[in-house]
């Protein structure tokens, strides 16, 4: 059984650092010496001897071309060379989706994110990480709070400027940031400054940005709890309520990496916070005004979701073609011909499907469906304290009728 293992593993991915081949395990100098393929990045395949002449295959634009490569020479000895560990947000997680663990051998180095913390004296466990190598900005918006420890893998040496920017257009602007580049080779270095007023061009393309949150004015905070301000959305009206958006998210039960559909998503809010409450949930927002479509854009982009899939159309025709949900929400447009048989026979067993509704004419089939399928009907009522002349009065909001079915 240990030979038929060790005959599967063709593919090997190296981790390296800085320090180059010298910084090798033995393990990873092993693997290297026996391949007859590197994979790498021209940095990578730079730091091997002028004298080998093995086979060299360089990371090509798009990736998939590189990875279609690697995978066409299968049975063969490759191996890859990717900087530090390259199962954190590196190249080991993206070919171990179409090529089976069993025939890979990975053999890490220190992150950079391990790294940066040993130079700032952080514990990894209390910062927020993510990577902006051929991602959106954006993504930053979703992790800013006060007090917060961040640390951004960048893309190239214009990422800590337009940090900064996002950082002072957002409210944090006397936040102290500490760019480390080259980490753990000969080059090493720090920069040190304050988002509202970095000014510094000479960086390295190869860097991480170290930011620790300062507020420098009073915040309208959007934490990760579902319900944010109704303040924190550009809408026309076509908004779920603060309160009612907290209980249908709530009833949907979002679980990391699970998809939603949000049909008639208005300016996305449901979609968006779905995403906010794990940065490996995933969510479409279905919807046709054009109005909408833009807010929905410009939402998803201020609130750090700007992986939001945004389709175009009209349920249930948009609906074709599109991935398999864990779970629906039906905002509007239950009245439309085929739109809750064509979201059912979507919904994987054991999806949730809630839909809201504040017509008579909805809440009929909400009751037909109900006598057939089951699940909890719920009628939302909320009401607000708002002057009445000198005094105060409740004011209420129109009743909501959630239904909520597990299939």
């Amino acid at each position: 059984m240990a030979d038929r293992n060790c005959k599967a593993k063709w593919l090997s991915i190296v981790g390296i650092g800085e320090d180059g081949l010298e910084g090798l395990s033995s393990a990873g100098r092993s693997l290297l010496s026996l391949a007859s393929v590197i994979v790498g990045g021209e940095r990578h395949l730079a730091m091997l001897p002028p004298e080998d002449r093995r086979e060299k295959l360089l990371w090509t634009s798009p990736l998939q071309d590189s990875v279609n490569e690697i995978i066409r020479r299968r049975g063969q000895s490759v191996c890859i060379l990717a900087s530090g560990d390259p199962m954190c947000y590196g190249i080991g997680v993206t070919l171990t989706q179409p090529i089976p663990v069993s025939e890979i051998t990975i053999i890490p180095s220190p992150s950079t994110f391990s790294l940066a913390c040993s130079r700032l004296g952080w514990s990894l466990s209390e910062v927020e990480t993510l990577s902006l190598c051929g991602r959106p900005p954006a993504l930053l918006n979703a992790v800013l709070y006060p007090g917060a420890k961040l640390l951004v893998l960048s893309a190239d040496a214009q990422t800590p400027a337009i940090a900064s920017q996002i950082l002072t257009e957002k409210g944090f602007g006397e936040s102290p940031i500490i760019v480390l580049e080259h980490l753990g080779g000969t080059r090493e270095r720090q920069i040190e400054g304050i988002a509202n007023r970095w000014e510094f061009t000479d960086i390295a393309d190869l860097n991480v940005i170290a930011i620790t949150c300062i507020s420098s004015k009073p915040l309208t905070l959007a934490p990760r709890l579902p319900g944010l301000p109704d303040i924190a959305y550009h809408h026309d009206g076509q908004l779920t309520k603060r309160e009612v958006r907290a209980i249908t998210l709530t009833a949907l039960v979002p679980l990391p990496g699970q998809l939603l559909w949000d049909v008639g998503a208005g300016c996305g809010s449901i979609g968006i916070e779905w995403m906010r409450s794990d940065r490996r949930c995933q969510s479409i927002a279905i919807e046709h005004h054009p109005t909408r479509l833009q807010y929905i854009a410009d939402n998803a982009i201020a609130l750090g979701t700007p992986h939001l899939k945004i389709v175009a159309g009209t349920a249930p025709i948009a609906l074709q073609d599109l991935p398999q949900p864990d779970a629906i929400f039906i905002g509007g447009g239950i009245t439309e011909p085929e739109l809750f048989e064509t979201c059912w026979s979507a919904l994987r067993p054991g999806g949730r499907l809630v839909s809201n509704t504040v017509t008579i004419e909805s809440e009929l089939i909400l009751l037909q469906w109900h006598s057939k399928l089951g699940g909890e009907l719920t009628r939302i009522g909320i009401q607000k304290a708002e002057p009445i002349g000198k005094f105060l009065g409740w004011k209420a909001m129109a009743p909501v009728t959630q239904w909520v079915v597990v299939k």
